[in-house]
């Protein structure tokens, strides 16, 4: 069985938000093997682990805006990357004041 491709961003129309300890950030650095550093909305770099259903499903580049939830332990460092969205989420993310302008 190969990997799911989503052949456009028609299929991921669906809009996830922040929940209680939820971050939103944007990514700044590509580390590879599936790790990224992103600059979170608290002001912290963590450094992200893209999780298996989502590195299936589509790519992460740098300046994305991603959804990340922070690990129990080493709260400060690291984070799983939980959703990317979409130029038109970001949009929609920034006029409802979800994500600062600055970031």
């Amino acid at each position: 069985m190969g990997k799911r491709k989503v052949l456009s961003e028609e299929n991921l129309k669906e809009l996830v938000l922040p929940e209680s300890g939820e971050l939103l950030g944007v990514v700044v650095k590509l580390l590879g093997s599936d790790h990224i550093m992103v600059k979170c909305t608290d002001g912290r770099f963590r450094m992200g682990r893209i999780i298996g259903r989502l590195k299936r499903k589509i790519w992460i580049r740098e300046g994305d805006v991603v959804l990340v939830a922070p690990w129990d332990f080493k709260e400060n460092e690291k984070a799983d990357v939980v959703w990317r969205y979409t130029i038109s989420q970001v949009d929609w993310l920034k006029a409802n004041k979800y994500l600062p302008e600055e970031l």
